[in-house]
């Protein structure tokens, strides 16, 4: 594997105490997100990925949005609006955007969850489900909404899975490599996914990001996207639904 390049020192040493053109001191993360977006070498493989990418989630879209429908139907019918979850969510190069998800967790979720991850995000997440959303979260159907995002080109299929601004400001400031997430596109699912648990650490989880984003080809992104499968078929079965 040939690791994604590291920022240089002297950029690291400017990034902890800059200023923007308006003469502001810029945070870690905003330093961060300017290096990964110069240091970004497109592939040609790029190329065909987002091909793959528009492909796949076009065809799955057509293909599952009556069951989407139905489900969105009775969320509406049985805890109201929303029927989406809209999430920001820190994307290539540090740009921020809007992620979408079949609601599943009672309105209010993302306030009350807001800080929390590991296990006790796990067993918190559990209490909020609603009727619908356990069922939605067993077989994974509340993620088809971010097909939509992998359209628009702000994810792609595979890639490390988005944080939420909060977390990413944070991690940037606790884990030095962290900004090398932002050269791709994040991924509806990714390697780390297909590997361990959302409780693991996440200096584990950007291990394995890393691979894949200095080893993505063609056979890696449809080997995540096939053992992406083999896990949600495996975990619906087991009826243990992340």
């Amino acid at each position: 594997m040939t690791p994604p390049a590291r920022a240089p020192a002297e950029s690291e040493s400017v990034a902890a105490g800059s200023h923007d053109s308006n003469g502001r001191g810029a945070s870690l993360a905003d330093q961060y997100s300017v290096i990964a977006s110069e240091s970004f070498a497109p592939r040609r493989v790029d190329i065909a990925l987002r091909g793959l990418d528009l492909l796949i989630a076009g065809s799955a879209l057509v293909v599952l949005s009556p069951l989407l429908g139905l489900l969105a139907l009775a969320t509406l019918i049985t805890s109201g609006r929303p029927v989406l979850y809209r999430g920001e969510r820190v994307g290539r190069a540090g740009r921020v955007f809007v992620m979408y998800k079949l609601r599943t967790l009672r309105p209010g979720a993302e306030q009350r969850l807001g800080n929390v991850y590991g296990e006790e995000l796990s067993r918190r997440t559990e209490q909020e489900a609603t009727l619908v959303g356990r069922a939605a979260r067993l077989t994974h159907i509340d993620e088809v909404p971010q097909l939509f995002n992998v359209m628009r080109g702000d994810m792609s299929m595979v890639g490390p899975r988005p944080v939420r601004p909060a977390f990413f400001y944070r991690l940037v400031e606790e884990v030095p490599q962290y900004w090398q997430r932002l050269v791709v596109r994040p991924g509806v699912t990714g390697f780390a996914q297909t590997r361990i648990t959302r409780e693991d650490s996440w200096e584990d989880k950007l291990i394995h990001d890393l691979e894949y984003i200095a080893d993505r080809s063609i056979r890696l992104y449809l080997r995540v996207l096939g053992a992406t499968v083999a896990r949600i078929i495996g975990l619906t079965l087991s009826g243990r639904n992340r």
